[in-house]
Formats: structure tokens, C-alpha cells, sequence
């Protein structure tokens, strides 16, 4: 989900791509494979999860919290997600909600029970880490097809058997990144790495995942996800310790005004 978050609607227009000219093969092959990703993933409707984040500095020093995260499809739009950190003691309370869209700029809040009020998170400090961690904001928005531009780089062996490498751009000018690369594989278009590049065009971070399961016979899930940022050293991972589908989470759940009601 950070994909959840950290990984998810699209909508009927987007499937309904025009044929592709031949001159423009690498860019639509490259849209076709990430609207044929976004079109498995969904129909889901909503989820709940609880994962242990793990922080690792550069030295190897270890910090752990623990969070539940709601997340509630919305068709035509992007997806909600709500994340709410249970331990250690000093951040339990804290929450952070992200009402994704496809053609909008996303809408962030932060809370922070010592404050007792909810920060709007602007729009040009979506880079920034979430919590301390190695996630930007911008990297806890649901994957829109539209919020990118695309060019088919080619293949790779990877854990899934074989990836397409997929170069995607944010459309988004006040985006992080000037680029990622994803490697989706070529049997259930799961994202198995993403490497993200800044603003400059080097290497900032790495996303891996790990140990997927299937979920009603048709969502995968990753139970890992590892950020790792090459620039300083550190590194974020999220262990998912289980996923729950169709709990009943309603658009209500996912105002901004809840996030007072939470500690």
C-alpha cells in the first residue's frame, strides 16, 4: 500500500487506450503495462493492515514502530489511505491521511497528538519524509496511471520470473523525483523494485518487495517493503503482518476531522 502504500482504481478511459503508433511504441507499450497494473488491482473496495516499520540509520542503529493502515478504494479517483501509528509511546496517536486523485493534486494531513491539531501537508513539501522515514509523502499517494508520463525501457530476469522495465515521469512539477524505473512482472504485473532519481538525475532510493501472497483469488500483496536511500545511508522497511479486505471502512472514515477523534 505504500505502494500502499506503498501499491493500487483506474478508470474505463484509461483502459480504453488508442492503438499506438509505431513511432510511439516505447511510450504506450510502457502506458498499456501500467493501466493493465492498475486494472487487476481493482475492485478491491477497502482494506486494513497493521505493519511494524522499521528505521535503520547509516550506522545500523534501529528505531521500530508499530501503525494500522485503512485504505478505501474510490472509483474515478484515487484511493484514500489513513495511517495510524499505535508504538512507541511518544508518537502512538499520530495520524496521517492522503485523499489521493488522478488529475488533482493530493490532498495530506498530519496529525500529532502533542499539538492536538491537523496539519495541511502543502504541496511543495510532498518530498519530505514521513515520520523520519525514508518514505516521502508523495510515495504514500495511491499509483494513478495519469500522474505519470511513460517509456518502455525493456526486460529483466527479476523474482517474478521476467520484469518489464517500465521508465514512468511525474506529471506532478512539484514531484521529488525527475523519474522512477519500475520493475513489473510479466505474469500478475506485481511491482517487484522502483528506484526513484532526484531532482538532478542521481539515484536516490530504492524500493524492494518481498514474499507476496494472493488475496481473494486475485490481489497480490507484498508482506515486505524495504526503502532504501542511497544518499545517506539509511533504510526504511515495513513488514506487513496481515491483510483484511471488505471490513466495511465508509468515505467518512477518511475526513480530516477523524483524525481528532483518533488518540
Amino acid at each position: 500500500m505504500f505502494k500502499a502504500t506503498i501499491l493500487k482504481s483506474i478508470s474505463v478511459a484509461v483502459v480504453l487506450i488508442t492503438p499506438p503508433a509505431l513511432t510511439d511504441a516505447p511510450i504506450n507499450r510502457a502506458l498499456q503495462l501500467a493501466a493493465e497494473a492498475k486494472q487487476r488491482d481493482s475492485g478491491w473496495g477497502d482494506m486494513r493492515s497493521k505493519a511494524v516499520m522499521t528505521l535503520t540509520d547509516s550506522n545500523g542503529y534501529q528505531r521500530v514502530r508499530k501503525l494500522l493502515i485503512n485504505s478505501l478504494e474510490i472509483t474515478n479517483d484515487g484511493d484514500k489511505n489513513l495511517f495510524v501509528f499505535e508504538a512507541p509511546k511518544h508518537i502512538k496517536g499520530s495520524a496521517f491521511l492522503s485523499l489521493s486523485h488522478i488529475r488533482e493534486a493530493d490532498e495530506q494531513w498530519l496529525y500529532l497528538p502533542a499539538l492536538k491539531r491537523v496539519k495541511r501537508i502543502a504541496s511543495d513539501n510532498k518530498s519530505g519524509p514521513f515520520m523520519g522515514s525514508e518514505f516521502a509523502y508523495e510515495d504514500l499517494a495511491s499509483f494513478e496511471v495519469d500522474k505519470y508520463e511513460y517509456r518502455y525501457i525493456g526486460e529483466e530476469d527479476c523474482r517474478g520470473g521476467k520484469c518489464h522495465l517500465l521508465e514512468q515521469i511525474p506529471t506532478y512539477n512539484k514531484s521529488g523525483y525527475q523519474r522512477r524505473i519500475v520493475w513489473q512482472d510479466d505474469s500478475q504485473s506485481r511491482i517487484w523494485k522502483i528506484t526513484y532519481y532526484d531532482q538532478n538525475n542521481q539515484l536516490l532510493k530504492t524500493l524492494n518487495s518481498r514474499n507476496f501472497s494472493q488475496y481473494q483469488g486475485k490481489y497480490w500483496r507484498p508482506k515486505v517493503l524495504s526503502m532504501e536511500n542511497h544518499q545517506t545511508g539509511r533504510t526504511t522497511t515495513l513488514v506487513y503482518e496481515e491483510y483484511q479486505f471488505n471490513t466495511g471502512l465508509r468515505d467518512a472514515d477518511f475526513h480530516k476531522n477523524a483524525l481528532l477523534l483518533i488518540d
